[in-house]
């Protein structure tokens, strides 16, 4: 008899995730192994040129003014005869040593019982709970060792909510079936009592999945954005942190077809454009480190996958607490939406998000390619140029541009981005227009300025 739905279910989402993870990481492997071999067959290379130059100008020294010398068989100099290019003072170096080393082989991988521990030194403004076992400091040599030896490690993110816990359990289940270590990490963000507790037994129960390494860190959140925003970013913060310490390729996140269709509405709400609403994509972050395995399954699932396994689960009383928006959407939002609209919203909203990521893709690349086309030769945009793009185009070109000088793309809205667009389309002669970050753009002489102030 097999696993029961709920629980095959998120494993079968989990195991296509660690495919997907494996193929890129032999893929790199390969590409890495390619590369060491090329530059050690042009150091050889360049090691033979400089001894046979050597020896032939030691050689030649010993011979008489005018006279070359040239090699022999058995590598040992011999007079050359007269009226041979070699009477000129030429010389010849044996006829191995120009020959490249042998191209590198990288030999097969050994498995090892027991993989070698992470670092865990800290990052900044973050501290370590401790956690039974948890493995010694390491440094990135051992972590590229211990990667060549037992394959890459994966992480997963688990705040000891159903959805992380389902995660969390599916990833220790089929790391073990492939040649992929797995630990876990839980950040304790401080907003409520006793969280350093509940971090401390999220992270034990992590441990007794048989995930390794497993760390609790804890973050201080700040007030940017709002409290929802300014946790997320603490919370990456943390993560990304954690990835670098401990060599991990990628970081499993819990979110789930729900989250998807509330990140949709949110996006809606607040009039963002069409990015917004292509919600959160399957693989994001720097290397394609974060990846969420869970956006076609609904939240439901992943609750009962951690019934029938009897995991323990925690749930964040900040998800039902009406002060903060997405609770709000989550518990009178959508349930108001599917009354209104019939089941099926969330699936809906779900493929919304991935038709418009899909066209927002196709967008940024076309902004991407133009972005040069409508640069002097000073680096300024023209306006001129980029009055004569798509609207579309033209506006992914000027918020690319305002990024890029120092404003942050979490505090850039829409109407920021309208108003540098007046600037091309609108223009009367008005002012400069101040944006997030203190960056200041304004029209001169036909080009637009971005710089901060």
């Amino acid at each position: 008899m097999g696993p029961h739905p709920a629980v095959a279910a998120i494993r079968l989402a989990v195991r296509r995730v660690l495919h997907d993870i494996l193929t890129e990481y032999a893929a790199s492997q390969t590409a890495a192994a390619t590369t060491t071999a090329t530059a050690q067959a042009a150091s050889a290379t360049a090691a033979s040129t400089a001894t046979a130059t050597g020896t032939g100008s030691g050689l030649a020294a010993g011979a008489p003014a005018g006279v070359g010398v040239t090699a022999g068989p058995a590598g040992t100099a011999r007079s050359p005869e007269p009226g041979t290019a070699a009477a000129a003072g030429t010389t010849t170096a044996p006829a191995d040593q120009g020959r490249p080393a042998p191209a590198f082989r990288p030999e097969r991988p050994l498995r090892l019982d027991h993989p070698p521990a992470p670092s865990s030194r800290l990052p900044e403004a973050a501290a370590t709970a401790p956690v039974s076992a948890l493995p010694r400091p390491s440094t990135p040599a051992s972590h590229a060792a211990a990667t060549a030896a037992t394959g890459p490690l994966v992480l997963v993110a688990c705040s000891g909510g159903a959805d992380s816990m389902a995660l969390a359990s599916a990833l220790a289940f089929e790391a073990r079936k492939l040649n992929i270590r797995a630990g876990g990490i839980t950040v304790d963000h401080g907003l409520q009592d006793g969280s350093d507790l509940r971090a401390a037994e999220v992270a034990s129960r992590l441990a007794a999945m048989g995930l390794d390494p497993v760390e609790a860190v804890s973050v201080r959140v700040g007030r940017d954005g709002g409290p929802e925003a300014a946790a997320r970013d603490a919370r990456y913060g943390a993560l990304d942190a954690a990835a670098e310490r401990h060599g991990a390729v990628a970081v499993l996140l819990g979110h789930t077809r729900d989250d998807q269709a509330e990140t949709v509405l949110l996006g809606l709400a607040r009039g963002s454009g069409i990015r917004s609403l292509s919600g959160m994509a399957a693989v994001s972050g720097h290397r394609r480190r974060y990846r969420r395995p869970f956006l076609e399954l609904d939240r439901q699932t992943a609750r009962k996958a951690c019934m029938v396994q009897a995991l323990p689960v925690w749930d964040d009383p900040h998800n039902a607490d009406p002060a903060y928006t997405r609770s709000r959407l989550r518990h009178e939002g959508l349930p108001a939406l599917e009354k209104a609209l019939g089941k099926g919203v969330v699936e809906a909203l779900a493929r919304t998000a991935q038709l418009s990521r899909d066209d927002a893709d196709a967008l940024d690349t076309w902004a991407a390619d133009a972005d040069a086309a409508v640069r002097d030769e000073t680096g300024h945009l023209e306006c001129a140029k980029l009055y004569a793009l798509p609207p579309a185009v033209r506006r992914r070109v000027l918020r690319r541009a305002v990024i890029d000088a120092g404003s942050p793309a979490g505090s850039l809205f829409a109407r920021h981005i309208e108003e540098v667009d007046r600037l091309i389309t609108g223009w009367r002669g008005q002012g400069a227009i101040n944006l997030p970050g203190r960056v200041e753009a304004r029209r001169q002489s036909g080009r637009l300025v971005i710089r901060q102030g």
